[in-house]
């Protein structure tokens, strides 16, 4: 008797200690839960509050689904700008190289999608080659052809997908920082996440804003490392950097950076028109040895510009010499034009 007794005993200790412990985990759940709401709801106004701050300063284009924004300054040839991965048309105005620009040639900027004030439709893979058709139609539905596009860092991938795909509409390449090769990046599994089902809609709309702005200062640095972060780049909004969708999109971008890099390995040898390459000596986001220098040995009739003292914000530590390496594609181009014309009368 008294055995089952202190069995009867023990297992009804067991289960009324079980009760305390689920309630304490429950209660953690549901307060979890409505930390997480709070954020969700705190971010979203805050995004709200940076698109209002920050309005759109140029016009839509409504094409395949997407409203994609485009800002257009100045006359004369056309230069197409690209912003990379995180960025948007504010980082061409805030670096000078837009206005830079515009006293020479009609420049055409895009907020790709997701970023800036252009929204990023899901049900789409927005790989490159998915970016450089809508751009192509977007060019087309202004009236541009042959124009020289400038791509920087994740924008240099759609220019290299655009001249791949629409190898007569781009007159010449200016590659600025970007990334062309496969190699191992901490950084991507670090900025993947929130691009994941589901669980990615959670992180990019709760806790990954808020890391974000904790790590801006660190993220700046090392961007424009060696350089020192410009007094100007203040005026970048970063808050629009920091919205949820922007952060959503910015990951996918990521997680497509090395599968992008190996399906073009081996194509830019088909690259046929002016292709000049410009980095900062000191990139720390993508080795300019193995990414830059490469691609120029690759591509024999490239010219490249290594930039001492830049990192990989180069147009923003250096917008004079991206101005150098525009004008000197506009040159190649009109030179390679000139030729062929010689060649035609000729014949």
């Amino acid at each position: 008797m008294d055995a089952r007794h202190n069995t009867v005993r023990q297992q009804s200790s067991v289960e009324a200690g079980s009760g305390p412990k689920y309630h304490t985990y429950a209660s953690a759940a549901v307060i979890g839960a409505l930390i997480l709401a709070a954020t969700a709801l705190v971010n979203r106004q805050l995004a709200a509050n940076a698109e209002q701050e920050n309005p759109p300063g140029g016009g839509f284009l409504e094409i395949d689904g997407v409203r994609l924004h485009y800002l257009e300054r100045g006359a004369g040839d056309v230069l197409v700008l690209l912003h990379g991965n995180g960025s948007m048309i504010a980082d061409f105005e805030t670096s000078g190289l837009l206005q830079l620009a515009s006293q020479t040639y009609r420049v055409i900027a895009f907020d790709r999608p997701g970023f800036g004030h252009t929204k990023r439709p899901r049900g789409v893979v927005w790989t490159p080659e998915a970016q450089a058709e809508l751009i192509q139609k977007a060019l087309g539905r202004l009236g541009i052809s042959k124009p020289v596009v400038l791509g920087h860092s994740w924008g240099a991938s759609v220019a290299v997908a655009l001249a791949l795909k629409f190898p007569d509409a781009v007159r010449a390449l200016v590659l600025a920082s970007g990334y062309y090769y496969p190699t191992p990046r901490l950084d991507v599994m670090v900025k993947s996440p929130p691009a994941l089902p589901v669980i990615g809609s959670v992180l990019s709309h709760t806790l990954s804003p808020v890391l974000s702005r904790l790590m801006w200062p660190l993220l700046t640095r090392k961007i424009f490392a060696p350089a020192p972060v410009p007094p100007k780049f203040r005026y970048f909004p970063k808050e629009m950097a920091m919205r949820p969708s922007q952060i959503r999109a910015g990951a996918g971008e990521a997680a497509l950076m090395i599968p992008d890099a190996i399906v073009f390995r081996r194509q830019y040898s088909e690259l046929k028109m002016p292709v000049v390459i410009i980095a900062g000596e000191g990139d720390r986001v993508a080795n300019i040895d193995e990414q830059s220098a490469r691609l120029h040995h690759e591509i024999a009739h490239s010219t490249f510009h290594r930039v001492k003292g830049a990192g990989h914000m180069v147009h923003q530590s250096a917008p004079d010499r991206v101005m150098i390496a525009i004008g000197e594609a506009t040159t190649l181009s009109s030179k390679r034009s000139d030729k062929a014309t010689s060649l035609q009368q000729a014949g």
